[in-house]
């Protein structure tokens, strides 16, 4: 090393230990972390907030906060959650924020969950019901079920319960046993953090519905403030039940840290979206199918095999009935069997039958179930796709071959020479589509005579003088 590298070199490692302590002689900040939670609880929420919490635990966080306004999501996720909350290391306070958000289904398990439960002015929690996977007779189609592998219903207001409409069947022995588990499940999370337990059993059974203003008087939250500085004055000096003990917060003068939610969570929520993902599967599909059909490619099946694989990765994390998938499928293959194996429209039919039917089943959920306009828009493509393949079958049965022998009937030739007799018929040789072929006549024909194909027998073509024109044809009186 020359002595100028060994200096800068030196100079280099001074500069570090230097920032090195002035960084460590910094006063250590104390924080709280913000979480923004405003859409159904998925896969996608669930890892935001699990790796919220793990963040705020390894950053020695005083307090994490969820800002929630959610109609409701998939209790499996929920549930998940909800786990994570419970046995955080941070205290976690779930607030109802901003004005005009609400906690409906999902939101009111997490509530009720967490450390500190708050609410903001002008907001609702509740609707907390339970509904079989597919939906009950009485509920609207968009509300969904609670099960613990099925989505909440997202908001139902209490004339939609089973229980109240008199024109609902009695409930199945199913029934009973889901609505029992969120019952259980909903009173002891409130009772954990000595909340109005007798009031979330009404949440669930009766999908019952509070204010903020309410739901303070009645201990289902702990307060209600305008906003996150408000919030962190009130709960200063709180002591708050953990996993591990009880915690005295100490939350005034916090600074509020932003946690958005980023490429990997945002990603989740688009595919796990139902519609996006049965487009992911017809995408791939065909794009295998093109592929197949043109090896090679390399693009069509690349780009296909990837949205399969996202498709089946939504599909695995959505509530969905195989059944519908394997219609799905199914159908694919009938339409596309169509064109290579034609079967005038039976197997055409079939398959946009399957397929219809398939994408109505495919999601179990209500909540989470495939728009009919985009079933109805697929299928309506399938079956244009299906009069296309028909009417090019029709057309191509209709036209005359353009390859093999047959093409030639009909074509124009010219002899080579003066055709000799042999037999009663005369044989020659003449030129015909850049080829030279013998032919033969019923009639004599000589060389440059413009001759027309009859037909094709073995390899000699049997020709005809051509119809000449009169002088008057054509012609203008």
């Amino acid at each position: 090393m020359t002595a100028f590298g060994a200096v800068v070199f030196g100079a280099a490692l001074l500069l570090a230990a230097l920032d090195g302590k002035t960084v460590s002689a910094q006063p250590e900040q104390r924080s709280v972390f913000l979480l923004t939670v405003a859409d159904a609880i998925t896969p996608a929420t669930m890892d935001y907030v699990q790796r919220g919490i793990a963040y705020a635990e390894s950053e020695g966080a005083e307090l994490l906060i969820i800002a929630l306004d959610t109609p409701g999501g998939l209790m499996a996720s929920t549930h998940d959650l909800i786990k994570s909350i419970l046995a955080s290391r941070v205290p976690v306070a779930t607030y109802v924020y901003p004005s005009g958000s609400r906690a409906a289904s999902a939101g009111a398990y997490i509530v009720l969950a967490s450390h500190v439960a708050a609410m903001a002015p002008a907001t609702h929690i509740g609707s907390a019901t339970p509904v079989q996977i597919g939906g009950l007779p009485s509920l609207p189609s968009d509300d969904a079920p609670v099960t613990p592998e099925a989505p909440m219903e997202q908001g139902a207001e209490p004339q939609n319960l089973p229980a109240q409409s008199p024109s609902a069947a009695a409930p199945s022995a199913m029934e009973r046993k889901v609505l029992e588990d969120a019952v259980s499940y909903i009173r002891e999370l409130a009772a954990r953090h000595d909340r109005n337990s007798d009031w979330a059993e009404r949440a669930v059974r009766d999908a019952a519905n509070l204010g903020a203003q309410e739901a303070l008087a009645q201990n289902v939250i702990d307060l209600v403030a305008d906003d996150i500085d408000e919030l962190l004055q009130a709960i200063d000096g709180r002591v708050v039940r953990m996993a591990y003990g009880e915690v005295t917060l100490t939350t005034a003068d916090l600074v509020v840290q932003r946690m958005d939610p980023d490429w990997r969570t945002r990603l989740l929520s688009v595919i796990t979206d139902p519609n996006i993902a049965y487009f992911l599967l017809l995408i791939g599909f065909y794009g295998l199918v093109f592929e197949f059909a043109n090896p090679g490619s390399l693009f069509p099946g690349v780009f296909g095999a990837t949205c399969l694989l996202l498709a089946l990765f939504a599909f695995q994390i959505l509530s969905v009935n195989y059944a519908g998938l394997a219609l799905i499928f199914l159908g694919l293959a009938f339409i596309v069997g169509e064109a290579f194996i034609p079967s005038f429209g039976v197997l055409g039919i079939g398959g946009i039958a399957a397929f219809v039917a398939g994408s109505v089943i495919l999601m179990d959920g209500t909540n989470q179930a495939v728009s009919l306009p985009a079933v109805g828009g697929v299928g309506a493509i399938g079956a244009g796709f299906l009069l296309w393949v028909l009417t090019r079958l029709t057309t191509l049965r209709r036209r005359r071959p353009v390859y093999g022998v047959e093409h030639f009937t009909d074509e124009s030739a010219t002899a080579e020479d003066d055709f000799e007799q042999d037999q009663g018929r005369f044989f020659g040789f003449v030129h015909m589509s850049g080829e030279r072929w013998r032919a033969v006549s019923e009639r004599p024909v000589s060389a440059g005579q413009s001759l027309q194909v009859l037909g094709v027998t073995g390899l000699t073509v049997r020709v005809a003088p051509a119809a000449r024109k009169t002088p008057g044809d054509g012609s203008n009186s």
